[in-house]
């Protein structure tokens, strides 16, 4: 099973950047899916993007398309994702996940591994 630890999360002002990282370790990274999911105070953890094992496919959660952008680097075993034009409301924590298959889903029912969450706070 993978395990994985998110970080570069912190504050920064609204239409600012932050890049969260995602390292993983144990066996199955390059042959996992991965995803990263959101969760904000008082409401549901919520879909972000998710990446086919190879890196090549992603589609993203409609209120980040445009500004966020996850990639997957496999020799590394890190998963990554950039946030540009940062606004208040994607002030949360994120979390990254590792699927047990090669199948990309927003569905977090597929992922069997979660990191413990990194928190991005966006200031307005």
């Amino acid at each position: 099973q993978v395990q994985l630890l998110e970080s570069g999360g912190g504050l920064v002002q609204a239409g600012g950047s932050l890049r969260l990282s995602c390292a993983a370790s144990g066996r199955g990274f390059s042959d996992s899916a991965m995803g990263w999911f959101r969760q904000a105070p008082g409401k549901e953890r919520e879909f972000v993007a998710p990446i086919s094992w190879i890196g090549g496919s992603t589609f993203y959660a409609d209120s980040v398309k445009g500004r966020f952008t996850i990639s997957k680097d496999n020799a590394k075993n890190t998963l990554y994702l950039q946030m540009n034009l940062l606004k208040p409301e994607d002030t949360a924590i994120y979390y990254c996940a590792a699927a047990s298959s090669r199948y990309y889903s927003d569905d977090a029912g597929v992922y069997s591994s979660w990191g413990q969450g990194t928190q991005v706070t966006v200031a307005s």
